[in-house]
């Protein structure tokens, strides 16, 4: 396969699952479902977290009650003081869960919802979107984005011909990087990532919408020592024998890795986040072939971590050139994984690094299962 020109040519969308009805995993349940008591006994977490946020809200001044004078900061304040008496401030989605829980009570005392999820980052965050030909759902992923405590949103206009850049220019803090011509699939990424400032970059793509409440553990996984957090797709896949090679390929290569724990989870699939530190390492270019990134994060011992799933195989746009068994994005990205094998072989070896077995001890091994 001419690999230099295919990319040239990619066509601008995603392959590499079946689409399937939404299973609601991932969701976040509204605070009434979720769990109102901890193993003491006492109010939970979350509730503790809406009840301040409802005094503090209702007080009139946040700042009299010892909490900053706006949203975020009353939560950050809060959040601090909480954390530090829990010995580490919970997991990504119980954080996660209070930010909403803290947002809900505020909301409650106030009488004005607050947009803004008040997720407590330490390090400085952007967002990526990709973009191409995307006019009636970019506002949906833009305002999403706007929601979360970004340092600033790139959007990347690859080769769009419709309203995509008079959507974006709706959205007055965005920035934007608009190339006529069509850069390449998963190029803008690489791009976009060369350009923002952010400690952790969160990538979305314009043509699939996602809640905030959503994205936010993507975040809180990176800021808080993840170094790639990849969109936990398994759930939604159907079984092996119905899987097709996209999806084949992207579970073979993280056995090869030795990641099995990681089953199909790629960084071909959106939403993810990446840290700074590891685009630094791997270089952006790497970014353009996105299993090619994930194989040298593994391989150079970064943390490689599923924090979240969100099914964006129901929502995956179907175009011309990713539909169809074989069909060109399918086989761009297969091609995709074998490059990424390759270059870790380069690194590693051809046996990356596993132990040759004699015939007896193979023998061994398959009779004692």
């Amino acid at each position: 396969m001419n690999r230099k020109g295919l990319r040239r040519g990619r066509p601008e969308s995603r392959a590499g699952g079946i689409r399937r009805k939404r299973t609601g995993h991932g969701r976040i349940p509204p605070l009434s479902q979720r769990a109102a008591s901890d193993e003491t006994g006492r109010p939970g977490w979350m509730e503790t977290a809406a009840r301040k946020a409802g005094f503090t809200a209702g007080s009139g001044h946040a700042a009299s009650r010892g909490y900053g004078t706006t949203f975020r900061e009353a939560f950050n304040d809060w959040f601090s003081a909480a954390a530090e008496s829990r010995k580490g401030g919970g997991t990504v989605r119980e954080i996660t869960d209070c930010a909403l829980a803290f947002r809900e009570g505020y909301s409650a005392g106030s009488g004005i919802p607050p947009k803004e999820i008040p997720l407590p980052l330490q390090r400085s965050a952007s967002a990526v979107v990709t973009a191409s030909n995307e006019e009636k759902t970019l506002p949906l992923v833009l305002s999403e984005l706007e929601k979360l405590p970004l340092q600033e949103i790139m959007v990347v206009l690859n080769g769009c011909t419709d309203g995509s850049l008079e959507a974006v220019f709706r959205h007055p803090r965005v920035l934007k990087l608009h190339y006529p011509e069509r850069l390449g699939h998963d190029v803008g990424r690489a791009v976009g990532a060369k350009t923002v400032r952010g400690e952790t970059i969160l990538f979305v793509d314009g043509d699939l919408p996602v809640v905030a409440e959503e994205l936010a553990p993507f975040l809180l996984a990176v800021d808080r020592g993840t170094d790639m957090a990849l969109n936990d797709i398994t759930p939604f896949l159907p079984p092996f024998p119905q899987q097709d090679e996209v999806t084949r390929s992207k579970t073979l290569l993280n056995l090869l890795l030795g990641r099995p724990d990681l089953r199909a989870n790629s960084l071909t699939a959106v939403p993810h986040a990446l840290s700074r530190k590891l685009i630094d390492a791997i270089g952006t270019p790497a970014l353009a072939v996105p299993p090619k990134a994930q194989a040298l994060a593994i391989a150079r011992g970064f943390e490689v971590t599923a924090p979240s799933a969100v099914n964006v195989l129901r929502k995956n746009r179907i175009r011309a050139g990713n539909t169809g068994a074989g069909n060109a994005v399918a086989k761009l990205i297969v091609g995709d994984h074998i490059e990424a094998l390759e270059t870790v072989m380069q690194m590693k070896g051809i046996r990356l690094d596993t132990t040759r077995l004699s015939r007896s001890e193979l023998a061994k091994a398959r009779n004692a299962r």
